[in-house]
């Protein structure tokens, strides 16, 4: 019988979450019918049928998360269905056996009852619950398992975790922030990560452990940018209007075009450098910060940029991006200037190797030909992987964006 199984839907996926299943056990299906909705690392997707058939057998129910390439439902010829009926579906992370499981419970050690401590890797256990155990500083050995024949799932050891039933590994120190339990005294809801949240959390830590960041900040007079985009609007019907962030994208995008040594990557002994301008534009969604690319924007037009990130902004909040929607980004600039906040750093978005923080504009005074003047200023940050890029490089690629900003009509010639 074809098995469904959680397909790759990113290149950053490892497991999916079953958001809903849109067929029914014993429904007819045809090959390219969607059959369940996934929410992956990145986005909400359509998971289709692989042929005609009828939908035999649901393996998770939704709200599972499941590693990439693990079964989910199987479509046949209807024969099956009957048994399947009988088979109820499983609920939460897939940590059921896989087709090894059998070896595995064989070897020496293997037995629920088997002296353990010494080596949890021989306890009955899933792969992701090892993997959670390490990361909660749980000796696996010490929890009871609920799965099938006492192994030990995920939920066995966020439960030991929590009930504080479990021996602790000797590891270094979790940061507070970590820690599986509020802290005592206090009244609170256990809220659970979405993927994108809990994808972004691991990254982004990632991130910051490993590279260097530096920061630099730039203040832009941008009264005559201001004055410029009022112009080109009053040019435009409502629907093509462009925004502060739209014009930033395409100076952004001119200034890594002259500014190859930012537009790169760092891979160990050596850096790729970008021959694409990718940029992505990081949009807040309920379900997580989501990042989408501009493909080519510095050979786009500033309508061109502004009708394409309205597109994307409203299908990232809808979840409805493709996975090459927000693939291949060389350089990001996150913004939060809408929100009134002024300066602000950012976490650098791996593999690239640099990101720009936007503020917000503000009125204050400055010295302009000789007289003090209220002018309208913004500050950006940039944060660069130092080692991938020198300060002088990047102070250098301020300086030039600072001129293009400044002097708006040589963002559009």
């Amino acid at each position: 019988m074809p098995e469904i199984t959680m397909p790759r839907l990113s290149d950053t996926m490892e497991d999916g979450v079953i958001s809903a299943w849109l067929k029914q056990v014993g429904d007819r299906v045809t090959r390219g019918e969607v059959l369940a909705e996934i929410e992956t690392d990145k986005a909400l997707m359509e998971l289709e049928a692989y042929d005609d058939g009828v939908l035999e057998r649901i393996i998770f129910e939704a709200g599972a998360r499941v590693p990439i390439g693990e079964p989910i439902a199987v479509v046949g010829d209807g024969s099956g269905t009957a048994a399947s009926a009988q088979t109820t579906a499983r609920s939460g992370t897939s940590d059921a056996p896989g087709p090894r499981a059998g070896a595995e419970d064989a070897r020496p050690g293997g037995r629920a009852d088997a002296p353990t401590g010494e080596n949890a890797a021989r306890t009955k256990s899933s792969p992701l619950a090892r993997k959670v155990a390490r990361e909660l500083g749980i000796d696996i050995a010490t929890v009871a398992g609920s799965g099938p024949r006492g192994r030990v799932i995920r939920q066995d050891v966020e439960a030991a975790s929590r009930a504080g039933a479990a021996t602790p590994v000797v590891t270094a120190a979790a940061p507070e922030s970590e820690t599986a339990t509020p802290p005592p005294g206090t009244d609170a809801d256990e809220v659970a990560l979405t993927t994108i949240q809990r994808i972004s959390a691991q990254r982004l830590t990632e991130s910051k452990q490993q590279a260097p960041h530096i920061y630099l900040t730039s203040v832009i007079d941008v009264t005559e940018l201001l004055e410029f985009r009022t112009r080109v609007n009053a040019t435009l019907a409502e629907s093509g209007k462009v925004s502060i962030n739209d014009l930033l994208v395409k100076a952004v995008a001119a200034t890594l075009r002259t500014n190859p040594a930012v537009n790169v990557s760092f891979a160990g002994e050596k850096l790729w450098r970008h021959r694409g301008v990718h940029l992505g534009v990081a949009v807040a969604t309920p379900a997580g910060l989501m990042v989408p690319v501009i493909r080519d924007a510095d050979r786009k037009s500033v309508s061109e940029i502004a009708a394409e990130s309205r597109d994307k902004a409203g299908r990232a909040r809808d979840r409805k991006l493709r996975p090459d929607d927000m693939a291949g980004a060389t350089f990001t600039i996150s913004n939060l200037g809408m929100f009134g906040i002024e300066h602000f750093t950012a976490v650098i978005n791996p593999p690239e190797a640099a990101i720009l923080a936007v503020g917000a504009a503000t009125d204050e005074l400055r010295l302009h030909d000789g007289q003090v003047v209220g002018r309208k200023i913004l500050r950006v940050t940039m944060s660069a992987d130092h080692r991938a890029i020198d300060g002088a490089v990047a102070a250098q690629f301020l300086a030039d964006l600072k001129g293009l900003l400044e002097h708006p009509l040589r963002i559009v010639v």
